[in-house]
C-alpha cells in the first residue's frame, strides 16, 4: 500500500493564550484547550478578535504537557497556546475523520518521540514524518465511519460505568444521609469498636517474589472498592507467624496507609484467592459491621476520606498508624440497612463485571479492526458510505448490532475479512 508523509499534506500552527470572557459579545468565539479535545463538558469563550482559528475540518493536537500527542477533530474556535492545528494543504482529499483516528494510533510513538525533560513537547519532525496510509476519499470515509462507531460503543459502555459508580454513591447517601451533619440522626462510634483484628503488612517481602506462586497485594492493587487485577505479582510465602498475620481473609477490608495513594480502600470477596498484604497497606477485620458498608463508608468524600486527611500525618509521604485508624469515627446505621446496601453493591458490582468484559472486547475489537484496515486488508466495499440528509445530519448504514454487546467476529466477518 502506498503511504504518505503527514508533513507534506498538512501545515501546522500553534495557538495563543486567551483572556476568557464572562459577558459574551455577538462575536466571542470558543477557546478550545487541552480538556476540549475530549469532550465538550465545559465550554469558555473569548472576546478576543486574534487568534488561531479552526474549523471541524482541522486536526487538532495537544502540543505541550502532560497530555501531548492527544489528538482531537471537529471542533471549531480559537485554540489555546497548548494546541496546535494540522490543516490539509489540499482541500477536500482527505477526510478528517479517518486522518483523526489513525492518529490516535500513534499516540506511544508521539510520546517517546516528545521533547523536554520535564514538560514533554510533540516533536514537529516526528509527527511531520509519520506515513499515512493511502486511501481514495470514499474509502477514508468508510473506514472512518466504521471505527467511530465502535468509539461511539466504548464511550457508551464507560459512560455506563460512570453511572453505575454515581448510583452507587447517590445510593449510599440516599440510604445513610451526609454524615457530616449526621442528616438520618445514626450514632458514630471509634472503628476499633469493631475490630477483632487489624494489621499492616511486614518489610523484606521483595525475596519471595516469584513467577507464580500468592497473590500479592501492594497499595497500586487496592483501588476504590475493589481489588485491581492488572499488573498481579506473586509471592511463594514462608510458613511463620508474620505470614499468618498479613494473610487476608474473605470480608477483610484493606486501606492503604502510605504514600500518595494513602486512604484508597477495598473489601475482600467471597472465594477470592490467597493473598497477602505489603507493608503500605492494612488489613481490617470487624464484627458487627458489614464490611461492604464500611469499606464504602471510607471511601466516600464526605465521610471516611474526610477523616484519613485529616488524621493522616507527614506532608512529603502522608501515613496513617493503626492507632489512628482505631480512632476513625464510623457511622452506625442499623445492621440489616447495612446488609441491604451490601447486596445492592454485589448485584451492581456483578453487572460493572459484565460491562468491563464488554468493553474489554470493544477495546480488542477496535484494535483488531484498526490494524486491519490502515493496512487495507478490509473488504471496504461492504461498508456503505454514510449518508447525508438534507439538516445535513450523518447517517450511517453499518451491520447491526444485537444491542451493544458487540462481538469481533461479527465485525470483522461484516468488513471482511483477509
Amino acid at each position: 500500500m502506498k503511504r504518505e508523509k503527514l508533513g507534506e499534506i498538512i501545515s501546522i500552527s500553534k495557538g495563543r493564550k486567551h483572556s476568557i470572557t464572562y459577558v459574551k459579545s455577538t462575536y466571542a468565539k470558543r477557546i478550545i484547550g487541552i480538556a476540549d479535545l475530549r469532550n465538550d463538558h465545559d465550554v469558555v469563550y473569548t472576546n478576543d478578535k486574534i487568534g488561531t482559528e479552526v474549523t471541524p475540518e482541522d486536526i487538532l493536537i495537544a502540543w505541550d504537557g502532560a497530555n501531548s500527542g492527544t489528538i482531537g477533530f471537529g471542533k471549531k474556535g480559537l485554540i489555546g497556546s497548548t494546541i496546535a492545528r494540522l490543516r490539509f494543504k489540499e482541500e477536500g482529499k482527505y477526510d478528517t475523520n479517518f486522518i483523526g483516528i489513525f492518529l490516535k494510533t500513534q499516540f506511544d510513538y508521539l510520546r517517546k518521540t516528545a521533547t523536554g525533560a520535564t514538560i514533554p513537547h510533540v516533536s514537529r519532525s516526528a509527527l511531520e514524518s509519520i506515513y499515512i496510509p493511502n486511501f481514495n476519499k470514499d474509502d477514508q470515509i468508510r473506514i472512518s465511519t466504521l471505527l467511530s462507531r465502535v468509539e461511539a460503543l466504548i464511550a457508551n459502555r464507560k459512560d455506563n460505568l460512570r453511572l453505575l459508580d454515581e448510583f452507587l454513591k447517590s445510593t449510599f447517601l440516599e440510604m445513610f444521609g451526609d454524615s457530616v451533619v449526621g442528616q438520618k440522626g445514626y450514632k458514630f462510634a471509634l472503628l476499633d469498636t469493631f475490630i477483632t483484628h487489624l494489621t499492616s503488612g511486614g518489610r523484606g517481602w521483595a525475596k519471595y517474589y516469584a513467577e507464580t506462586g500468592k497473590r500479592f497485594i501492594r497499595s497500586l492493587d487496592v483501588q476504590m472498592n475493589k481489588i485491581g487485577n492488572e499488573d498481579i505479582v506473586f509471592v511463594r510465602p514462608p510458613k511463620n507467624q508474620e505470614t499468618e498475620r498479613t494473610r487476608v481473609q474473605e470480608n477483610d477490608v484493606l486501606l492503604t496507609i502510605t504514600g500518595s495513594k494513602i486512604g484508597r480502600v477495598a473489601y475482600v470477596p467471597g472465594n477470592f484467592e490467597e493473598a497477602y498484604i505489603s507493608q503500605h497497606v492494612s488489613i481490617i477485620r470487624t464484627k458487627e459491621i458489614n464490611p461492604i458498608y464500611l469499606s464504602y463508608y471510607l471511601s466516600m468524600q464526605n465521610a471516611g476520606q474526610r477523616v484519613i486527611k485529616k488524621m493522616q500525618y507527614g506532608q512529603a509521604k502522608p501515613g496513617l498508624n493503626l492507632t489512628q485508624i482505631r480512632e476513625f469515627p464510623i457511622l452506625t446505621p442499623p445492621i440489616n440497612l447495612q446488609n441491604k446496601f451490601a447486596f445492592i453493591i454485589k448485584r451492581v458490582e456483578s453487572l460493572k463485571t459484565l460491562y468491563q468484559q464488554n468493553l474489554s472486547q470493544l477495546n480488542n475489537l477496535y484494535g483488531i479492526l484498526s490494524q486491519k484496515a490502515f493496512k487495507g486488508e478490509l473488504d471496504l466495499s461492504r461498508i456503505p458510505l454514510p449518508t447525508i440528509t438534507a439538516d445535513n445530519h450523518i447517517t450511517a448504514s453499518l451491520p447491526s448490532i444485537r444491542g451493544e454487546a458487540v462481538t469481533g467476529e461479527a465485525m470483522l466477518s461484516s468488513a471482511g475479512k483477509a
